[in-house]
């Protein structure tokens, strides 16, 4: 089983799966955020990632959703929502698509869509560099913050990122959550989806989600945070949590 850190004791039960430079451990500033008797969080690292970065697998999105999935039925949650952050929110996608009667709700955070994200040779090529070269880790970060927060924040993302992730699965990740598409799978699922996008994200935006999540999900909400970048829970944790649990408690 996927190592995973538990908060609350509450009856919603909820995974929260994390994003390419994250692990379980970055949502640490949301967490002093969650109302704990309402929910029971598991916040889960990736194979490659985090306290999973020993186990080895093929890195994939269906890999994800199984190991979701096993995590659940070892927790003994029939029934559970789902949070995803960015390719987390590409993630959840494939757990309800596997298992349908059993997610409640689905919150996706400046998520990258079931369809995947398309890069131009330039923009592959950068983001390809990023497995072995810190430097291109923090400018990526800079950019999809809207080059606006400081140097010191930045090195920290960079730093956490290189100490929770194996450069193999890194790399891996990346031809799953750009490359891989099951887009016409989720057309018209009802499930009940948040979609929570940062005003100063430029690429994972409003008008990109309108274009996918918003289409393609008829129980779909959008929500802008106007003060955040691609990475809400790390820039504003009291906000995010607010919105996620508005939504989940609904």
């Amino acid at each position: 089983m996927n190592s995973y850190i538990a908060v609350g004791e509450g009856p919603h039960r909820v995974i929260v799966l994390h994003g390419w430079f994250g692990s379980a451990r970055a949502w640490a500033p949301l967490v002093e955020c969650l109302d704990r008797a309402a929910f029971t969080y598991a916040f889960m690292d990736y194979r490659g990632y985090g306290g999973s970065r020993s186990v080895a697998g093929r890195y994939t999105m269906d890999e994800i959703s199984a190991d979701t999935l096993a995590l659940a039925d070892a927790l003994g949650w029939d029934r559970f929502s789902l949070v995803g952050h960015s390719m987390g929110g590409m993630a959840v996608q494939r757990v309800l698509l596997d298992a349908p009667s059993r997610v409640r709700k689905l919150v996706a955070i400046t998520p990258v869509p079931a369809s995947g994200v398309p890069f131009d040779e330039h923009t592959w090529a950068f983001f390809s560099s990023a497995a072995r070269s810190a430097e291109a880790r923090k400018a990526i970060i800079h950019n999809t913050t809207g080059q606006r927060l400081t140097s010191s924040w930045l090195d920290a993302m960079v730093r956490h990122s290189l100490e929770n992730s194996l450069e193999e699965a890194f790399a891996a990740y990346l031809l799953a959550w750009a490359r891989t598409d099951f887009s016409a799978h989720v057309k018209g699922n009802p499930v009940p989806l948040k979609v929570i996008v940062g005003a100063n994200d430029p690429a994972l935006n409003a008008e990109f989600m309108q274009a996918t999540y918003m289409r393609w999900y008829p129980n779909a909400e959008l929500q802008i945070i106007a003060d955040a970048g691609h990475y809400p829970m790390n820039e504003t944790p009291p906000l995010l949590a607010a919105s996620i649990e508005s939504f989940l408690n609904a």
